[in-house]
């Protein structure tokens, strides 16, 4: 990684507050009636509750939704054995993933023993603060021993992931590689290069599926496991001892159809792959450097199946396709354990969406990205919504099936419903967004190029590959920026300028200008002005001659000026009577998209009805499918005020417009956003569970929600998104940040592929 990378990695994990997490209250603290519930004396009823009934535990606290990510620091991502402390910024991370993916709180917890003993004694003391246990980074094979003891004493879930983890996602890729290779897993011939916790877990969960022990070779850094072998042996990889004369991995991996490797880099060559059987399996996990690049792997072998750990090449085999949601349904159904049944059904999931046609969501979140099963898409993409909703379930079922579950799911299609409205209640949302970007590689314009935020976001930009940057400005003044910033970014290399003291390109744009505007007061004299006062113009104008294929602007100065000269230049696109804008809002709660926040004042319903149509597809970019709610002052009915009549006459035109569009109104915003208040209301209301599109009867409403929202509720803003224009333009708003800038860049990109 670059020095650069290094200095922002530890900025992040520096900034105020410090560290990843925190913890917030769930219920109302607000009056003395408040406090004296939550504890002294209200809180007594609760204790006694679970007196009574332990399992009231589960309803009282937040015991069955909370994880303890647990470590003693042996074994630290690629790092080794650097101690507790200075994992905590894993386990930290490792909370997060937990929340973000799964919406399941984590207590990280760094215990300063190296002794089994001590370490399995500590973690079975905790169990009553904890609805189950993530062991992490322990080395092996103390983390063997560690986990057995600790699921014979402790009553809820014990998940070693180092081992399970990776076992259940390899196992997942294996089943899908053995079906593209047309190999019955008993009969496939597999050499496994490491003998760690990850390894032998990994083998052991394709024996569970299928695959014969006998026909599994293992190599550690002695070379061959076999049978009689004394030196760096133990029980757990004895049992894989096999009777041959093969020594090396040169040896073992001869004839065999299978490869994994959980070792080191590059211990593996293209002559070793060509001794392999025909369409042979190469899963070379070892991070960040595989043990052969798949690079050469194809080479050597083009009828090879290749997986890495990698996010930079096909089939990365990744963790976080499992753990969050594996604990989502144990959690779920009060699972005593994490069982083998639970495991399997787990790998079988992941491994089934794998081989299910993308959703229409799935398909316009990735774009190309999102290839039906294959031979380099053997495993989900890890920010598939899908995850939470099938490997959940399929989870939370097997538990029930197994007889471990204490607290069984009844009505699974509730459940499912449940899991789906979690889906982008996180900050993943733009993930899908920045893969297209990637992807795609589209010219971005920024109109604002010589602005401090722009050239702070162009840096991320060009860092993660979103886009090629255009910058309109002054070169010497741009290039005056980056250095007071000591940004890391080279004109003409890392981006280009449009540059705005080049009179000759001036000139030819003025002229392009004056075309357009001839017959709209503008002359020519007039035209080459107002060419040389106005950035957004150029940038407009740019875009529209083809030297890029999408814009931004708006990072100072006024919204409507903006939009003035984007409706002037880049204007409607077919069959669009008018632009409206669209905000979207993560918060805790969820993530929310408000329309029209920022184009018309008084939308008649002909423009609300078309404000909703687009903000609706513009949600299926980011995969989500929207669930629309028409806010009102007025209840179904309930005021007969134009404002209220405006958005029943909207709905009877969304209806008939677009019938498959899940939508309702005229509503309160708390009907909107509460089923029950909505079913006491509307019975016979076509908007199930939570809206998620609220379209607002005017700009002031829809302003001052989307700014109330962004201040209280402690989120993320992304956009205003403009909607309608005839090319890929965004207007930023002047409080916009850099991280705003980045988000809105990804879109703009996302939103000229095809176009």
């Amino acid at each position: 990684m670059s020095e650069n990378f290094k200095e922002a990695a530890l900025r992040y994990h520096s900034m105020e507050p410090a560290g990843k997490l925190e913890i917030t209250a769930t219920k109302p603290m607000t009056s003395q009636r408040d406090l004296a519930l939550a504890y002294s004396p209200g809180v007594a009823y609760a204790c006694e509750a679970i007196v009574e009934d332990e399992a009231a535990a589960a309803q009282m606290t937040g015991r069955g939704n909370l994880v303890g990510v647990i470590t003693n620091g042996t074994a630290v991502l690629g790092l080794g054995p650097i101690g507790p402390l200075a994992s905590k910024p894993v386990m930290e991370g490792k909370a997060v993933l937990f929340k973000k993916f799964a919406g399941i709180n984590c207590f990280d917890i760094e215990v300063d023993t190296t002794d089994v003993d001590e370490f399995v004694n500590a973690v079975a003391l905790l169990e009553p603060t904890f609805g189950g246990i993530n062991l992490e980074d322990i080395k092996a094979p103390e983390c063997f021993e560690i986990e057995k003891r600790l699921r014979a004493r402790m009553n809820i879930p014990v998940f070693h992931d180092d081992q399970h983890g990776t076992a259940i996602v390899v196992s997942a890729a294996f089943l899908n590689a053995f079906r593209v290779a047309n190999k019955p897993i008993e009969d496939v011939k597999l050499v496994c290069a490491g003998a760690g916790a990850a390894a032998l877990a990994c083998l052991n969960m394709l024996v569970s599926l299928g695959m014969r022990r006998e026909n599994i070779t293992v190599c550690d850094i002695e070379g061959v496991v076999y049978e009689g072998r004394t030196t760096f042996m133990d029980p757990y990889k004895s049992i894989f001892a096999q009777a041959t004369d093969d020594r090396t991995l040169v040896d073992a991996i001869k004839g065999k159809d299978a490869f994994l490797g959980c070792s080191a880099p590059g211990i593996v060559t293209q002559d070793m792959l060509k001794t392999m059987a025909d369409s042979p399996i190469i899963f070379a996990l070892a991070n960040p450097t595989p043990e052969i690049m798949p690079d050469l792997a194809r080479e050597a072998r083009p009828d090879a199946i290749v997986a890495t750990g990698r996010s930079d090449f096909p089939n990365q085999v990744n963790n976080v396709l499992c753990f969050p949601f594996l604990f989502r349904g144990a959690l779920d159904v009060g699972a005593t354990t994490v069982n083998e049944e639970m495991k399997k059904a787990c790998a079988h999931a992941i491994a089934d969406l794998a081989m299910a046609p993308p959703s229409p969501e799935v398909a316009s979140a990735y774009g190309n990205e999102a290839q039906t099963f294959g031979p380099d898409n053997l495993i989900p993409k890890p920010f598939d919504p899908r995850l939470i909703v099938e490997i959940a379930t399929a989870v939370a079922k097997a538990a029930i099936d197994s007889g471990v579950a204490t607290r069984p799911i009844t009505d699974f299609e509730a459940y499912r419903e449940r899991l789906n409205r979690f889906v982008f209640r996180s900050g993943i949302l733009m993930k899908p967004v920045f893969e297209r970007a990637k992807a795609a590689q589209q010219r971005l314009i920024y109109a604002e190029g010589e602005s401090g935020k722009v050239l702070q976001a162009v840096q991320r930009v060009v860092s993660e590959k979103l886009a090629r940057p255009i910058l309109v400005g002054r070169p010497p003044v741009i290039q005056e920026k980056i250095d007071s910033m000591s940004l890391n970014i080279t004109a003409g290399v890392d981006f280009d300028i449009i540059d705005y003291l080049d009179d000759e390109q001036m000139t030819t744009m003025g002229q392009e200008y004056y075309k357009l505007m001839a017959r709209r007061g503008v002359t020519p004299k007039a035209a080459q002005a107002r060419i040389r006062a106005n950035f957004t113009l150029v940038a407009c104008m740019a875009l529209r001659m083809g030297m890029g294929d999408s814009m931004v602007c708006g990072s100072f100065g006024s919204y409507r000026k903006h939009l003035e000269v984007v409706k002037d230049v880049i204007g409607k696109r077919p069959g669009v009577d008018d632009l409206s804008a669209l905000s979207v809002l993560i918060l805790p709660r969820g993530t929310f998209f408000i329309a029209d926040t920022h184009v018309t004042y008084e939308p008649t319903p002909q423009q609300i009805c078309e404000s909703t149509l687009l903000a609706a597809e513009e949600m299926r970019q980011f995969g989500i499918t929207p669930k629309a709610a028409l806010v009102s002052h007025s209840n179904f009915g309930s005021s007969p005020y134009k404002s209220a009549v405006n958005m029943q006459q909207a709905l009877s035109m969304i209806r008939e417009l677009a019938p498959d569009l899940e939508i309702e109104g005229e509503m309160h915003a708390d009907a909107a956003l509460d089923e029950n208040i909505r079913a006491d209301m509307m019975p016979e209301s076509l908007l199930t569970g939570e809206a998620n599109l609220l379209i607002m009867p005017n700009l002031d409403a829809a302003n001052i929600a989307r700014n109330l929202l962004k201040v209280l509720g402690g989120g993320v803003s992304v956009g205003p998104l403009l909607l309608g224009a005839d090319m890929p333009v965004h207007i930023m708003t002047s409080a916009v940040t850099v991280r705003g800038i980045v988000n809105i860049s990804a879109m703009a990109a996302v939103d000229s592929i095809g176009r």
